[in-house]
């Protein structure tokens, strides 16, 4: 398991951007199992939307793609490096996600090559399925 300590040490975003509190499991540079619990204290909450709190999707899709980063990042000495998003493909919201859901995101790394890769990424509310979707990315200096 990682802990939100070792998660800040991977990740470069910082509040109100770190969208990943845990990570369950982990295989570096294949898989990962993490979590994102949603709270009413979100900032995004106060405008999306006001009396109906509905988390963003492209907020879930980054949740999504900072489980990438950890899965290339962890246990390499990469603290010079950023992973950013390159694409988005084949990807589905399929329920609304709000305050006091906890994301399940489940990331596999189809292929890495050098500092280019892609990845299919689930997140899940209890066994139901909120988004999937096929992402890009790219792994460059800081």
């Amino acid at each position: 398991m990682i802990d939100i300590k070792e998660i800040l040490s991977i990740l470069p975003h910082r509040y109100p951007f770190v969208l990943v509190d845990k990570v369950l499991e982990i295989e570096p540079k294949k898989s990962a199992v993490a979590i994102k619990n949603v709270t009413i204290n979100e900032p995004f909450f106060q405008g999306h939307f006001p009396g109906n709190p509905i988390m963003p999707g492209v907020l879930i899709l980054e949740a999504m793609a900072q489980v990438c980063v950890i899965v290339i990042k962890y246990k390499e000495n990469a603290e010079n490096k950023l992973g950013v998003f390159t694409g988005i493909d084949n990807c589905k919201i399929r329920r609304m996600v709000v305050p006091g859901d906890t994301l399940t995101i489940k990331v596999e790394i189809t292929r890495l090559r050098s500092s280019i890769g892609k990845a299919q990424a689930y997140a899940y509310v209890g066994e139901e399925l909120a988004c999937e979707a096929e992402l890009s990315f790219a792994i460059i200096d800081a």
